[in-house]
């Protein structure tokens, strides 16, 4: 399928490694051309070759911390100098630590926020008047499972990742008639870094288990029996992001595996 991307320009953040890379090259794969930023320079300078080299389209990087109004408005300025449009964003950054309710103070709580939700509400704002002009957005947040069923150990991801629903669904309302989407993306256990150093797994390498067995019994529960890949996700981010998603709104949608045994 054909999804319409050719000549559109995809910002996307935490674009280094992981989810974010692979978002990154689904959309060059389809003829995107792309901006990417993370905080990691040197990662960020190697994926953005890697991605040119793979797939011959323009690739603009520019070092971002999401946590950054400035950093942000930044990569959005260098993005229209260098390509005078953007049609797609991709919200992406790396989760809050993990903990129990009494670890945390005021100023990690604070952090939580402004690296979740604050960093999402700004670069739509930045983003907007551009998705405008485009006469198609498309806003994509990645967040979690955690949205639709809390996960242990991640009290912050789990009491602050919601409220980028919250503000998804009362965009996909706002921005309809400007005929931009907004859509919510839910990575279960994707094989990335992230999972690699989460709870769950430090938990198994304490013990004495592997990393290979560790892997395997975090896929135990999962009904498609595998973790996913990263890839996997960012098909479905690509699809969103096209013209045959342009009655999909207001969504939040679980690429899980059938982990999650939520109705909703």
């Amino acid at each position: 399928m054909d999804l319409g991307l050719q000549g559109k320009v995809a910002l996307v953040m935490a674009a280094s490694k992981g989810i974010g890379r692979a978002c990154a090259e689904a959309l060059a794969a389809e003829g995107a051309t792309i901006a990417v930023g993370s905080r990691n320079q040197e990662m960020l300078e190697q994926t953005a070759r890697e991605i040119r080299e793979r797939y011959g389209v323009p690739v603009l990087m520019r070092a971002t911390d999401v946590r950054r109004e400035a950093d942000l408005a930044a990569i959005v300025n260098a993005t229209i100098r260098e390509y005078g449009r953007l049609d797609i964003v991709v919200n992406n950054a790396g989760g809050p630590p993990v903990g129990s309710f009494e670890q945390f103070d005021d100023a990690q709580w604070q952090a939580a926020f402004e690296l979740t939700l604050l960093s999402t509400v700004r670069l739509i704002r930045l983003a907007l008047p551009h998705l405008r002009q485009s006469g198609s957005g498309r806003i994509i947040n990645i967040v979690s499972t955690s949205v639709k069923q809390p996960i242990a150990g991640l009290l912050l991801s789990n009491a602050i990742r919601p409220g980028v629903i919250g503000l998804a669904k009362s965009l996909s309302s706002e921005l309809a008639p400007d005929n931009i989407t907004i859509n919510n993306v839910c990575p279960g256990r994707i094989l990335t870094d992230r999972l690699r150093k989460g709870p769950g797994m430090q938990q198994k390498l304490d013990q004495g288990i592997s990393e290979q067995e560790a892997l395997k019994d975090l896929a135990r529960d999962i009904p498609m029996g595998r973790l996913g890949q990263p890839e996997e996700l960012a098909s479905l981010v690509a699809y969103l992001s096209s013209s045959h998603a342009g009655y999909i709104t207001g969504t939040t949608i679980q690429v899980d595996g059938g982990l999650v045994r939520s109705l909703y």
